[in-house]
């Protein structure tokens, strides 16, 4: 299944996503969260959809898409997860995975606009995996139990502030992570079912232009691994989300420029949908 939430930020109706039509949730859930997913909201609306109770949502194309989670209370990233992102990134593939947290403010809507922070020159894309739990995950015992606590799948796009990411950081990457609006997530959230999350492929373009083309094959660690790791360090809520790295292609590596005003940047993974969104300039009002 897909499941989506559509209208202005702060005001989002959950649907759910056919080839035919979208259908609307508010009947069965207030929203698209980790209390939907953690009272088996899943399985609910399935049955629901089966037996013709969901009623057509009309008129959809010109509603706003918001993020296909609501507000999740972690954000829990992977870096350095591609081996050919790791060596582009001048950096040995991690024996064990790097891991930084993304306040939950930064996500935002697949196709909303994102600010480049005041004074930034280094601001980044990265396409990624991101993965939504559905049920609470707390010192697995092994990898095999993984994706019995997986919701579903979304595509991401974690956007980076590389100078202050690397050069003000003190080693903790999140100061470059975390500004309003860096964590575009949607248009779907898809149930596992729907996708072989071992062998997506991820695309990224700026301006039209090609700049990041692999498959998660390349990951250096898979999404049960990843579960379960972070697991025996802390637990996994209902609605939280893991992005698990992305590939080769971004600025960082040198070979292309950083993003600047007016920028498009556009990321893609078969299966879960396709985000654009236009890079503007700070305006003081925005501190407000």
């Amino acid at each position: 299944m897909k499941f989506a939430r559509l209208g202005p930020a702060g005001h989002e109706r959950p649907v759910v996503v056919t080839d035919d039509a979208t259908y609307d949730l508010t009947g069965l859930t207030a929203d698209i969260d980790g209390g939907f997913l953690a009272s088996g909201g899943v399985a609910a609306a399935r049955a629901a959809l089966a037996a013709g109770a969901l009623p057509v949502l009309p008129d959809t194309d010109g509603l706003r898409v918001g993020p296909p989670i609501a507000r999740p209370g972690a954000v829990v990233c992977v870096g350095m997860n591609y081996a050919e992102h790791a060596a582009e990134s001048g950096a040995a593939p991690p024996e064990v995975p790097i891991i930084f947290l993304k306040t939950p403010n930064t996500v935002g809507g697949p196709n909303d606009p994102v600010t480049i922070p005041p004074g930034s020159e280094r601001t980044d894309w990265e396409v990624e995996l991101g993965v939504v739990i559905g049920d609470r995950a707390l010192y697995l015992e092994s990898p095999a139990e993984s994706m019995a606590h997986v919701a579903g799948f979304v595509l991401g796009n974690d956007v980076s502030e590389r100078r202050h990411q690397l050069d003000e950081s003190g080693g903790q990457w999140s100061k470059g992570k975390c500004a309003p609006g860096f964590s575009p997530l949607g248009p779907w959230l898809v149930t596992p079912d729907e996708v072989d999350h071992t062998k997506l492929r991820l695309r990224s373009w700026v301006n039209g232009e090609p700049r990041q083309d692999s498959t998660t094959t390349d990951m250096i660690f898979g999404v049960e691994f990843l579960v379960w790791h972070l697991s025996r360090y802390l637990a996994l809520e209902p609605g939280d989300v893991i992005l698990t790295g992305t590939p080769r292609g971004v600025a960082l590596s040198g070979r292309f420029p950083y993003l600047a005003p007016g920028d498009v940047v556009e990321v893609g993974i078969e299966g879960l949908g396709r985000q654009r969104q236009e890079f503007q300039r700070f305006v003081a009002t925005e501190a407000r």
